[in-house]
């Protein structure tokens, strides 16, 4: 059995910015919650985001540009919320240190949990290849993140 990261909203819980769910109706997904233990983790809830709140999207590059310094995430607001997003970031990647987690499965699209897609930073609803700073901290410390659209890739790799 493994512990696997999950992006909250994909067990159910109303945390998207929208104060929604995501919740996965795929069964190889609740396969998944039948043999390996599913550990929900909301990024941007864990740094002190509300739900709901306004959309945030990555401007000039990806969760990579992120967390170099080169991109910021902002609001539809208008609001600088970098700090924000990089602090769950951070706080995702202490919780699987902390509990050994090797693997994840983050939300696709998102600026914190993409993993293939994201949106592009115009609010417009254009999406661009690119991960989000969660994924890309995650995997620059060895965590393998999946979407939810990528079990089966996931399950090849589960012990």
């Amino acid at each position: 059995m493994a512990k696997i990261l999950v992006s909250a909203c994909l067990l159910g819980h109303e945390v998207r910015y929208d104060g929604g769910d995501l919740a996965v109706g795929d069964p190889r997904f609740r396969a998944l919650q039948d043999i390996h233990q599913l550990v929900p983790f909301c990024p941007e809830v864990a740094s002190g985001l509300p739900t709901p709140r306004a959309p945030a999207e990555i401007t000039n590059g990806d969760g990579r540009a992120v967390l170099s310094g080169h991109a910021r995430i902002i609001d539809t607001d208008r609001h600088d919320l970098t700090e924000n997003f990089l602090t769950g970031a951070r706080l995702a990647l202490a919780q699987c240190q902390a509990e050994q987690i090797e693997f994840a499965i983050l939300a696709e699209k998102s600026p914190s949990c993409g993993s293939n897609v994201i949106y592009d930073g115009s609010f417009t609803g254009t999406r661009v290849p690119g991960v989000g700073c969660t994924t890309a901290l995650l995997r620059e410390n060895g965590i393998k993140v999946f979407s939810q659209n990528d079990i089966d890739d996931l399950v090849t790799m589960l012990p």
